[in-house]
């Protein structure tokens, strides 16, 4: 891979709420191919890799993520816990450990990139989401240290500027620590909902892009259909493609552009 410069493009692609249990067949072959064709540096999946923490569930996500290109950057989300059982009490994360990743907040350092992923959905909430002390210090060690001109990344399950019941609580401290990293790209998913834009950080002069995901292979599309994004950094700018399914495969959808703030 080709660090960001003049010549080198940095390409990340991005599923979330994979949903598996709950998913399409044909979708889940035909993104496969799609995102290989993209050819990433980085894959990452923003959680709810499984519709109901089953282990067949956990099972049918680990064959998908073995076929995404690699390497992976994989969070959970508010549905990789059990729902109502023993196991949410004594062992919420156990099946996720055993069959997706032993590490709750992953890192990938490539050369060009560093990413961090953190755990948003502890099991003592529902559909809400949290971003702990000891998380926002992971992000500005982590991300703070990363080398000048790499592309700094924090992936999450919950988007830190939801309200109701997906507020994260924690997100003044995480923003805070977003601007004390000079994080770039915050990527998201949970609303099954693509989009992305230009953030600034809350009392700071920051900026960030903030990229949503859908929901890639499940059959909860919530009126929009599904999708996963692309993103391409280069020297100059972040540029984000909505890739959607259509009747006749996978097509590309919006692309925005923003400026490469460093």
């Amino acid at each position: 891979m080709t660090a960001p410069g003049a010549a080198g493009v940095l390409v990340v692609a991005h599923l979330s709420d994979l949903h598996l249990g709950a998913h399409d067949p044909q979708a889940v072959e035909s993104v496969v191919a799609d995102v290989a064709a993209v050819r990433p540096a980085l894959t990452v999946v923003t959680g709810d890799c499984t519709m109901r923490a089953r282990v067949r569930q956990f099972r049918q996500a680990r064959e998908l993520l073995d076929r995404l290109p690699g390497p992976l950057l994989v969070v959970p989300g508010n549905h990789d816990v059990p729902l109502v059982s023993v196991a949410r009490l004594v062992a919420p994360y156990r099946r996720y450990r055993r069959l997706v990743q032993p590490g709750l907040d992953p890192v990938v350092r490539l050369p060009g990139l560093t990413a961090l992923g953190l755990h948003s959905a502890p099991a003592w909430r529902w559909k809400s989401g949290r971003v702990s002390r000891r998380q926002g210090d992971a992000v500005a060690t982590v991300l703070g240290a990363a080398p000048s001109g790499s592309v700094r990344l924090l992936a999450l399950h919950h988007p830190p500027r939801a309200t109701g019941l997906a507020r994260v609580a924690g997100r003044g401290r995480l923003f805070r620590a977003l601007a004390a990293a000079r994080v770039d790209l915050l990527l998201a998913g949970h609303t099954h909902v693509p989009a992305a834009g230009l953030v600034r950080v809350p009392g700071t002069r920051h900026r960030l892009v903030e990229v949503v995901a859908g929901t890639a292979v499940s059959r909860r599309t919530r009126g929009v259909g599904r999708s996963w994004t692309v993103i391409r950094v280069d020297g100059q700018g972040i540029a984000v493609e909505e890739r959607l399914e259509t009747a006749s495969g996978w097509c590309p959808g919006a692309t925005r552009r923003w400026p490469r703030r460093r």
